[in-house]
């Protein structure tokens, strides 16, 4: 009886360690586009968050969003709201579900979605100007989205 009880703990361990992660099809948003549940079920690095921010190849952020806890990267855009404070006023729901696709917060948001690979009226082939031949990637990875849903999440006022 021991032995089977170990078994069942080790083994639902092992299923925890190897869950795999929600997949840009299959993410649940909320009534008002929140997403409760983690698209991993691991923390995100707000570290991993932050280079994301500002990565030309990823999330880019600061290309349209002004954020002071970033003043190090160049060229911080005005097209969207600062994200000072953000951590404060936005649950952790809601900034993932704005991260992995705004349009479902804020309908004629120009912000792209950041996690998601169907539904686009015309998508492209990368940045070469002609239509996409194969399966369309996210932007950013499901641990990526929980690494800056976690990093502005440290965007506090005080």
């Amino acid at each position: 009886m021991r032995l089977t009880a170990m078994t069942a703990a080790v083994a639902l361990l092992a299923g925890a360690a190897f869950a795999e992660d929600v997949a840009p099809d299959a993410v649940q948003f909320g009534e008002d586009g929140q997403i409760e549940a983690s698209l991993t079920g691991t923390p995100g690095d707000p570290e991993n968050g932050k280079a994301i921010m500002t990565n030309r190849g990823k999330g880019n952020c600061v290309a349209c969003h002004a954020v002071t806890a970033l003043s190090d990267a160049p060229f911080h855009g005005d097209v969207g709201p600062s994200l000072d404070g953000v951590g404060e006023y936005r649950s952790e729901a809601e900034l993932r579900g704005i991260v992995v696709n705004p349009k479902m917060i804020f309908e004629g948001t120009v912000m792209p979605a950041f996690y998601k690979t169907s539904g686009f009226t015309r998508p492209g082939d990368g940045y070469t100007g002609k239509a996409a031949t194969d399966t369309i990637e996210p932007i950013l990875s499901a641990q990526e989205v929980e690494d800056v849903v976690a990093f502005l999440l440290t965007l506090k006022d005080s």
